[in-house]
């Protein structure tokens, strides 16, 4: 199942100086671990709730870009995002206010996962939905580059240069460092046509007829 990203409306939000953001950053280094006087510095920036207020805040942010979320799907965010364990404690806060529902949206992944409750429709109508073979060519920095993290395989970059081609949820070709590399069997032409999706380049309707 693919995380649901676009259609969903925004919840309510907590407003959080960016000071506190840059705070944060500060307080967490790469590895995730705790710098050692980082947290008291946010803490003294905001009355002691600053680092509470914006985990609360990237959270948010994670639900409106994702719909679902969940820890491998986290590892693909910026190296400066709070530990996992201080994601899920303000995730079952928010699901026990009845904000958000946690439970087993993407199978094949251990652990707990927390859902919009618009995402969970969503993703309900898309399961049933019939496949259209539409071609859907992106770019390796959009959230939707999943490719594996809920994918089986290595991952893209998130670089500009990169691109991923979708059909139907199924990542089919990536373009790395210009090159092109599928990621399942397809037949000649249907090879000719991901390459011009992924590429982006329109086909002429008399040269389609002999694809």
């Amino acid at each position: 199942v693919t995380p649901v990203v676009n259609g969903l409306p925004a919840p309510a939000t907590t407003r959080v100086d960016p000071a506190l953001l840059k705070a944060l950053a500060r307080a967490f280094r790469p590895d995730g671990a705790a710098a050692p006087n980082a947290a008291a510095t946010a803490g003294a920036a905001s009355g002691g709730v600053a680092n509470a207020e914006a985990v609360e805040h990237v959270v948010r942010t994670l639900l409106r870009r994702y719909g679902v979320v969940f820890r491998r799907l986290v590892d693909r965010e910026a190296a400066w995002l709070p530990p996992w364990r201080d994601l899920l404690r303000c995730l079952r806060r928010l699901e026990a206010r009845g904000e958000i529902r946690g439970g087993r949206f993407v199978a094949g992944f251990s652990g707990e996962q927390f859902a919009l409750p618009e995402a969970i429709g969503l993703l309900r109508t898309a399961r049933r939905a019939d496949p259209d073979g539409q071609w859907i060519s992106l770019s390796a920095t959009d959230p939707l580059n999943l490719v594996g993290i809920v994918t089986p395989g290595g991952r893209v970059a998130a670089l500009t240069g990169n691109r991923v081609l979708y059909r139907d949820g199924v990542p089919l070709a990536v373009l790395v460092a210009g090159e092109l590399r599928f990621l399942a069997t397809l037949e000649p032409a249907e090879q000719w046509a991901a390459k011009n999706a992924l590429l982006r380049r329109s086909v002429p309707p008399l040269l389609a007829q002999f694809s």
